[in-house]
């Protein structure tokens, strides 16, 4: 076994200097900004006009989710829009039509019953400006969580009531994160 002749060592050491550096040239020209936050540090007292237009969205009813459903993906989008904080001045709507549904993927033996579902929640949504009923926004976001089935009636409705719970809040954080992406971009 005989040693790495030392001049080709060098050789590569030069190359890998020279990679690191020119990915520190190209990388030197992305820019990075807080979604949410101010860009100055330290500085609280200005808030994000991102987090500001997200406040200022007022929710619609959704008559096509269930009870539950419903109650879960508005608490949760209220939350992650206005943070606790109520605004006096509404400038957007935000209208939603969903559906969720149920579809058993597997089957126990010999006994031809369902043992596992996958719960899917859809939502279509549309922003629009209050002044003017201008449409700002469409999307569309959907979401998946699956649940086992038992032979114990309710833990079946405890488990379709946790993944009709899961599936709302990951719509609602996809919903909070496509309209801050929006706002993000527009000014």
């Amino acid at each position: 076994m005989s040693l790495p002749n030392a001049s080709g060592r060098t050789g590569g050491t030069k190359l890998t200097l020279a990679l690191l550096v020119a990915g520190a040239a190209l990388l030197g020209g992305c820019q990075v900004r807080p979604l949410y936050g101010s860009l100055t540090p330290g500085d609280a007292s200005t808030a994000s006009h991102v987090q500001n237009d997200l406040a200022a969205i007022r929710i619609d009813t959704i008559d096509t989710l269930g009870p539950n459903t419903r109650r879960v993906l508005l608490t949760e989008l209220m939350f992650n829009f206005e943070r606790g904080n109520s605004t006096a001045e509404k400038k957007y709507d935000l209208r939603l039509v969903g559906n969720v549904s149920s579809t058993s993927i597997g089957v126990e033996q010999l006994a031809d019953v369902p043992a596992s579902y996958t719960m899917t929640m859809n939502v279509t949504f549309v922003l629009y400006e209050r002044a003017t009923q201008r449409t700002l926004m469409t999307g569309k976001s959907f979401a998946s969580a699956s649940y086992d089935f038992s032979s114990q009636r309710f833990a079946n409705l405890r488990a379709q009531r946790d993944a009709e719970e899961r599936v709302a809040k990951q719509v609602a954080q996809d919903m909070t994160a496509r309209l801050a992406g929006y706002f993000a971009t527009r000014k």
